[in-house]
């Protein structure tokens, strides 16, 4: 399978999304799609041995639009589109003004009309229908001229879209005016009034223009995240290439690379020191504030600012390889899917603008039957047809998306799809690993306990078969032995026969010595005794340490106690959560009277210990079944199905590829804080959906009856189109202007 993000254009509300999002599906091969209205773009999955981009291209071109693909992080693509952009909102605005000034002149000439009374500063002759005529041909044709060009187009396909709606109902204002000024003889003989609506046809476009005006430009700022994010992309590189220094684009760097960065630079790609030191501000990866010190062996990020040395890395990744580039390419994902609360808003748009059009039809056929005035059944049709907004609805959910995925990758949050932002609210228990997760994940060795009689050579011999097998494990409590061991100038030798047994330990042959290495409870399982050094593993236990048990031949020989620092951030996280009212679950592969000191002191109630690796998940769907939204947090390989089990996975970015792969947030700093931030985040961008979807719908629903002229029987007050369009142009802006306010999110501490 392959995914491609297609940029689309033609777009004029949410039905037009809605019928792209259907015509790609029905491409052979393709496996899912997800149109987003407010990025203007497709993501679509599909199989390439069955179909390819041309023909899902063909599939958009013949539903009435255009697509093009876009790669990845691609800072030039993003400086066209932005001017094409700007272009776009120029010829918008010149619109807007000059439909502006001939709306005024049309509206001065109509006031005396509108109020009844003559008005001593308007001449009369600013209300000859001939000239209002004149006047608004241009707004009708040249402004509006979008709107004829767009529904034609659906119609074409068999569709209508909001564009069809504001044709119907401004054509029918400037026609029925048109056919009154070439015949007023046939209303006068019928004895209705030959009063023309020349200014709503063009008050009502020019206000729906500037909506869209608005629009565009509150949409701009709603991938404004996704724009900093890709400007942080440095453009060029001081390479060093034969004893040269030379300055060459970003493009041009490869891997291997040696590059020299200056104070005050930016980095330009990913990579590992080799030479000199300095600190560096990974706040606009990490959304850590505090430099962090580099010197060589350390690695560095692409686009993080050097602040006080200089230094020579060399390039490890580049293009989209960069961590940046992948950040780019997380958000974009996300920012282009669907959270499950749109669908009702999608099923509603389907059938919106149809409905919006019979509904008009019948209140012209109704009003007309009813009073027999053809002119206000007229303008009562006319104002359902230009007051519904489907494109509010359209608007709802996809904008706050967008503002909330990129407000969370500011602050060194990645969430990986709008489902995943939408599930973090519901959540009722986390549950965190503890090593690397809660604690530092650098276990070291403070005790080594032998049984008595052992000489200290024979300890060191002891320490040096079992550092021999622990070499060829992965497990972060071997690093730990490895490490003390070199510190006790003990050198391992080559070992045979090895095995790890997940969630156990290790064993193997050293010198034709069997040497066993794991836990008290597999011990047991072998029927290895350890009464001998059972008081000290109490002891041990009780500080919090981790014991690790040390067979030869069969027969306990010794103990290790190792300890692994708590994160400091990890007490005031699990507080924060608690005062959430979050469940917190500590679940671990240590024994239980460790995990529980541990938890004690990080104030956990509940404490899930000797569970291993393939029983985690386990666990969290026995959680589960008990009724509660979990989420998993943790960082290493065997947390991965775990975090795919959990409602929501998240993963410590300082952690493993794979754990990251099967999170649904990864968290890029490590700092648990981004774990209350991710869930209030959570919270308030729902919020802003429903909010958004509540004036959307209370909108339509209030705002189609009373242009049907519902209020005229009971008040005898009927909605002005000018109001109606005014209305309509205004609905959308208010949905993103909303979404918007998002931007202003701050991490609140209830405490």
């Amino acid at each position: 399978m392959e995914n491609i993000t297609l940029k689309l254009t033609g777009m004029g509300c949410a039905a037009c999304a809605s019928r792209i999002e259907q015509a790609i599906q029905k491409v052979s091969g393709v496996i899912s799609c997800n149109v987003n209205f407010g990025a203007e773009q497709a993501t679509v999955q599909y199989h390439p041995k069955q179909t390819d981009v041309g023909q899902i291209q063909q599939a958009v071109e013949k539903a009435g639009y255009e697509a093009f693909p876009i790669k990845q992080f691609d800072t030039e693509l993003e400086d066209q589109e932005k001017t094409i952009r700007l272009k776009e909102e120029k010829k918008l605005r010149q619109k807007v003004i000059i439909g502006g000034i001939i709306s005024i002149i049309l509206v001065l000439g109509a006031l005396p009309m509108m109020l009844g009374v003559s008005i001593p500063f308007i001449p009369s002759w600013l209300h000859n229908p001939w000239l209002q005529l004149i006047l608004t041909i241009p707004v009708q044709f040249w402004c509006g001229g979008r709107f004829y060009k767009n529904a034609q187009k659906a119609l074409k396909h068999g569709s209508a879209t909001m564009d069809t709606l504001v044709v119907l109902g401004t054509s029918a204002a400037f026609f029925y005016s048109l056919f009154v000024t070439l015949f007023p003889q046939v209303l006068i003989a019928q004895g209705l009034t030959t009063e023309v609506y020349y200014e709503s046809a063009a008050v009502v476009i020019t206000l729906i223009l500037l909506g869209r005006l608005l629009e565009h430009r509150a949409r701009r700022q709603t991938s404004q995240a996704m724009r900093q994010l890709i400007g942080l992309q440095p453009k060029t590189a001081l390479i060093i290439r034969n004893g040269q220094e030379i300055v060459l684009p970003i493009s041009s760097v490869a891997v291997g690379d040696l590059i020299l960065v200056r104070p005050g630079e930016k980095i330009p790609v990913d990579g590992e020191v080799i030479e000199g030191s300095s600190t560096v501000d990974e706040s606009m990866i990490t959304g850590e504030s505090i430099p962090v010190k580099k010197q060589a062996g350390d690695q560095v990020i692409g686009a993080t600012i050097n602040k006080s040395g200089s230094f020579q890395f060399k390039a490890a990744r580049v293009g989209q390889d960069t961590v940046l580039a992948q950040i780019v390419q997380l958000v974009q994902q996300a920012q282009g899917s669907k959270a499950p609360i749109q669908k009702l808003a999608d099923q509603i748009t389907a059938w919106f603008v149809p409905a919006v059009i019979t509904i008009a039809i019948a209140t012209f056929v109704i009003w007309l039957s009813i009073i027999g005035n053809i002119t206000l059944a007229l303008i009562c049709a006319v104002e359902v047809l230009i007051i519904a907004c489907p494109c509010a609805l359209g608007l709802a959910t996809p904008t706050s998306v967008m503002v909330g995925t990129g407000i969370g990758a500011k602050n060194g949050i990645l969430i990986k799809d709008a489902q995943s932002l939408e599930l973090a609210h519901q959540l009722k228990t986390i549950v965190f690993d503890k090593t690397g997760t809660l604690t530092e994940g650098k276990p070291t060795v403070t005790d080594f306990i032998t049984v008595k009689g052992v000489s200290e050579g024979n300890e060191l011999n002891l320490l040096r078969l079992a550092a021999s097998i622990e070499r060829y494990s992965e497990h972060p409590l071997a690093e730990a032995i490895l490490r003390y061991s070199k510190a006790q100038q003990v050198t391992p030798t080559q070992a045979t026969e090895f095995e790890a047994i997940a969630g156990s330990g290790v064993q193997g042959n050293v010198e034709g010595q069997w040497v066993q290495i794991g836990t008290g409870r597999w011990m047991q399982e072998l029927g290895i005794a350890t009464e001998v050094l059972a008081k000290d593993q109490e002891r041990l236990q009780y500080l919090g340490k981790t014991v690790i048990w040390i067979a030869l031949n069969g027969q306990i020989e010794a103990i290790m106690g190792i300890s692994d620092a708590l994160k400091p951030a990890s007490r005031e996280a699990v507080n924060a959560l608690k005062r959430m009212k979050l469940e917190v679950v500590m679940l671990t592969g240590d024994n239980y009277a460790t995990a529980k000191t541990i938890a004690h002191e990080l104030g956990i109630e509940r404490v899930i210990a000797e569970v291993k690796p393939d029983q985690k998940a386990a666990q969290i769907a026995a959680l589960q079944q008990q009724g509660k939204r979990v989420g998993m947090v943790g960082d290493g390989i065997n947390d991965a199905v775990a975090l795919a089990q959990a409602d929501v996975g998240i993963a410590i970015g300082t952690g493993t590829d794979v754990a990251m792969a099967a999170s649904d947030i990864t968290l890029i700093s490590g700092d648990l804080q981004g774990i209350v931030t991710a869930i209030q985040l959570s919270r308030a961008t729902m919020s802003n959906i429903r909010q958004n979807l509540f004036f959307a719908f209370i909108y339509n629903l209030v705002g189609i009856p009373i242009a049907a002229g519902i209020l005229y029987p009971i008040l005898g007050w009927l909605l002005n189109p000018i109001i109606a369009g005014g209305a309509m142009a205004l609905s959308s802006v208010s949905v993103v202007t909303n979404a918007l306010r998002l931007r202003n999110f701050q991490p609140v501490d209830k405490s």
